[in-house]
């Protein structure tokens, strides 16, 4: 029996594979009618910075805190986008496809995976809902997503 790497970030395949995450589901987010809009802003760097928040939130290096703003800076993003239900609801059913194509074929690790996506999109479709500025006071630190939960 295979071990399993110590880290998501070392079982999803490290930089390379999120940054195909990305890539792969900013792709399919950009040509859907429903959440486009959510986006109209986009630029390319964002898919970037999706992946350098993902390698930090999977336990790998922790560039996004120490090169863009961390947690807070993430949540800031959301304020005003006033993101639906129906739209975070999509947003999951792109990502489940980007990550059955660009993850390794390992159902314990694409469980703990969308599990992360689950719990995110929850609270950025909360954060949305706020006006941009808004104060949100200290999030804490990057959360970590493990194989044993999240800190």
């Amino acid at each position: 029996m295979t071990e399993r790497p110590d880290t998501l970030y070392e079982a999803v395949g490290g930089d390379d594979a999120l940054q195909r995450l990305a890539d792969s589901f900013y792709e399919a987010v950009l040509a859907d009618a429903l959440l486009a809009p959510v986006f109209a802003h986009f630029t390319p760097a964002h898919k970037d910075h999706v992946a350098v928040w993902l390698a930090e939130v999977f336990d790998g290096p922790a560039r996004f805190t120490e090169e863009l703003g961390g947690h807070q800076a993430l949540l800031r993003a959301h304020l005003g986008l006033a993101i639906t239900e129906e739209q975070r609801l999509r947003w999951m059913e792109l990502m489940t496809v980007a990550v059955e194509k660009e993850l390794p074929d390992d159902e314990p690790l694409r469980r703990r995976v969308l599990e992360y996506f689950d719990w995110g999109t929850r609270i950025a479709l909360e954060v949305s809902a706020g006006p941009v500025g808004q104060d949100l006071g200290d999030p804490g630190p990057t959360p970590r997503w493990r194989w044993d939960g999240h800190s």
